[in-house]
This record gives C-alpha cells, sequence and structure tokens, in this order.
C-alpha cells in the first residue's frame, strides 16, 4: 500500500478515557478482553487510580484518518516504572546518574496488569496498510511532541507483533508461566497428563490444605456483596503491605469493577471455621481466565498454591475457558502444570548514545531469556512415556 494512502493519518493523545467515544472504543476494543473494555479504563481513572497524581497520566492515543477514529491504544504518561513488569530501573538510573532526565515516558500498556493482549486497537484496513516503520515513526514522532523521551509497548499479542516487529527497534522479551487445557474434562483429568510424583505432589497440597480445616467459596458478578468484597480488598491491601508497599488500586475502583463489569468477574474465597482468610479475584475473558490479584493475613500451609492455582484450574474447566494467564513471575507454576510463554515489550528510545547501550542490552537479556525458556520446558512436569 503506497504511503499515500496514509498522508491523512494523524496521530493524536487524550488525556481521559471521557474524552474518546465510547462506541468508538467499543467498536475497536470489542467487548470479550476485560482490560480492553472501556469501562474497565473509566473505573480506574474514575477512582483516581491513574491520574497524574499517582503518575499515570491517561494518554491515551487515537489514530484519525480523514478526521475518523480508525485506532486507538490505551496509553499513559508516567513519572515513575511502578506497576508495569517490564522493568527498566536501571535504564532510568543510568540516565540519573549521568544528570539526563528519564521520565516522563510514554507508556503504551494496560495498569498493573502483565497480560499479553491486543494494545494497538486499530481497523483492519488500518492494519493492513500499517508496516513496521510506519507505526515507529509515528510513536517517536508523538513522543517527542508530548515531550516524553521514551515510549514502551509492553505485552502486545501476536498480531500487534507482527506490526512492530522491526530490526532497527528495541524489542525485549519475558517469560511466564501460563495453563493450557490439553482436553481436559475436570481436574482428574490434568492431574492424569502429570508424571507419578508431581501427581501425587499436587494431591498431598490439596489434601493438607483441607485438613487445615480449609474449603472454597465462589462469589460471582453481581452476587458479590460488599461483605465479600470488603474481605477481599482487606487480602489485598496486606500482599502489599507485607512488602512495605501501598496497593496499586483503592476499594473505589474494585466497587466500580463490579458495577460496570459484573460479568467479568470472579472471587474465590478461602473459608476456615465459618471465617474468609484468604482471598483470590479473577478476570474471566473470551477463551482466558485471568488471575489477578490474591492476599491472606496468616500463612497457611500451599493456601497460595490452592486458592490461585487449583481453584484457578478449575473454575476455568466450570466456565469452559482453555487457558489461564496467572500474570508475572512465579516460577513455582512450573511444576504445577502452567507452561513457560514468551512475553515482549518494544521500546523507542529518543537519547542515541542510551539506545545503543540499551539495545546490547536487550540483545543479551534475550538470549537469557531463549536459553531460561527452553530450561524451563525441559522441566514440566507432564507424562512422556510413563508406565505407573
Amino acid at each position: 500500500m503506497p504511503e499515500s494512502a496514509l498522508s491523512d493519518l494523524t496521530l493524536e493523545t487524550c488525556t481521559s478515557i471521557a474524552d474518546i467515544d465510547r462506541d468508538d472504543w467499543r467498536r475497536l476494543a470489542g467487548l470479550s478482553n476485560p482490560f480492553l473494555r472501556y469501562e474497565f479504563f473509566q473505573a480506574l481513572e474514575t477512582s483516581k487510580c491513574t491520574t497524574e497524581v499517582t503518575g499515570w497520566a491517561p494518554s491515551h492515543l487515537v489514530f484519525r484518518k480523514a478526521g475518523r477514529v480508525v485506532g486507538i491504544a490505551p496509553a499513559f504518561l508516567k513519572n515513575h516504572s511502578m506497576g508495569e513488569y517490564v522493568f527498566d530501573w536501571a535504564w532510568a538510573d543510568a540516565y540519573q546518574r549521568h544528570g539526563l532526565d528519564y521520565y516522563p515516558k510514554l507508556l503504551i500498556a494496560i495498569p498493573f496488569t502483565p497480560s499479553a493482549g491486543p494494545r494497538l486497537l486499530l481497523e483492519p484496513e488500518l492494519r493492513q496498510q500499517l508496516t513496521p516503520e510506519q507505526i515507529h515513526g509515528l510513536l517517536h514522532t508523538l513522543t517527542e511532541k508530548l515531550g516524553a523521551h521514551s515510549w514502551h509497548l509492553l505485552f502486545p499479542d501476536s498480531n500487534d507483533q507482527k506490526l512492530l516487529q522491526h530490526d532497527h527497534e528495541l524489542h525485549r522479551l519475558g517469560c511466564q508461566f501460563h495453563w493450557h487445557n490439553h482436553g481436559y474434562q475436570n481436574f482428574e483429568d490434568f492431574l492424569a497428563a502429570l508424571n507419578s510424583r508431581k501427581r501425587k505432589s499436587i494431591r498431598k497440597e490439596r489434601r493438607q490444605v483441607a485438613e487445615q480445616g480449609i474449603s472454597f467459596a465462589r462469589f460471582f458478578g453481581r452476587d458479590i456483596s460488599d461483605h465479600v468484597l470488603s474481605a477481599f480488598y482487606v487480602f489485598y491491601q496486606a500482599t502489599y503491605l507485607k512488602c512495605g508497599q501501598r496497593p496499586y488500586l483503592n476499594k473505589q475502583f474494585f466497587e466500580r469493577l463490579l458495577e460496570q463489569l459484573p460479568e467479568h468477574v470472579h472471587i474465590v474465597m478461602a473459608v476456615r471455621e465459618g471465617e474468609m482468610i484468604a482471598g483470590a479475584l479473577f478476570l474471566a475473558g473470551e477463551d482466558t481466565l485471568y488471575g489477578r490479584y490474591w492476599g491472606c493475613l496468616d500463612e497457611y500451609n500451599h493456601l497460595h498454591f490452592e486458592t490461585c492455582y487449583y481453584q484457578g484450574i478449575e473454575l476455568a474447566m466450570d466456565l469452559g475457558l482453555s487457558h489461564i494467564d496467572a500474570g508475572a513471575q512465579g516460577e513455582h507454576k512450573l511444576v504445577r502444570g502452567f507452561e513457560p510463554v514468551i512475553t515482549h515489550s518494544w521500546h523507542g528510545i529518543r537519547h542515541p548514545g542510551f539506545r545503543e547501550a540499551i539495545e546490547n542490552f536487550t540483545h543479551e537479556e534475550a538470549e537469557h531469556v531463549l536459553g531460561y525458556f527452553e530450561d524451563a520446558k525441559s522441566v514440566l512436569p507432564f507424562r512422556q512415556q510413563e508406565q505407573d
């Protein structure tokens, strides 16, 4: 497609989700992915979790062609690197040591959510017309216009990855662990696919949770009472406070999430002697269950694994979902049937000297990540030709 076909394409930003027409957003983002819903960003903004004060100033990208909205992307101007899960603290420190500003930066991402998915929400015709050179050029021009020192696009899906693939841009790799339903009808089917040692280990963990007098209750959507949500929020806060950190999300965000997107929200509560003692919140998409937030006040043997992973697997199967994305890190997921997957991010660095240094770093890092990925695959707990 000749560049003249894109001569009237513009890229601008909006400083509030309210400045983008809800119908335009829904037309481009769809309704199946909870993290792309208009209401999700609205809940973040109205609860004041994503504001200039918190360092998450909304700067959503809007592509226009002949004045019509043909693409959007969730984006924020940031003055720190918290809540991103693609860590660039060392880059910021290097800038500071040389007396340079690293922030603000333009972040194209879902706040506090290390889950891969669409980021460039484009009309099909525009996606076919755009080339990686053009999309990177647009982002570099916009970054300079905003007075930002870099742009960062985190966790794109495979469709966006094709549009971002460019040998001259900075590409980072990461590794996460996801669960996939390989035709299992129930939890026993899943266990049967594991080697005998791992199968026995998981059964022992589940038995020890039950022997502590712990049972589980599920709550969905509008059936989640304020009592349940309040208990969950206490657990969620505890996860951060144990690390000496304030939680990213306030209770108002979760209240708005339940009000506006109840069809996506599931809470699993651990109950002991009639009291809720721990909880995990999941968001359900079209084929994926996203395990996002968890917490407890007291420590119980194997409770985290049961609440977040085994209960999550059972919930996913009951909902007919084929995939669990349980977020970042967590090598312990590997021995519990979660498989390694490669994640991606792209980075546009304006400073030429630092760009070269960071490019060298990303190449070395990618080699380590790919090696780790292969090592992780080699120790998956699934049966080969084992005879029980």
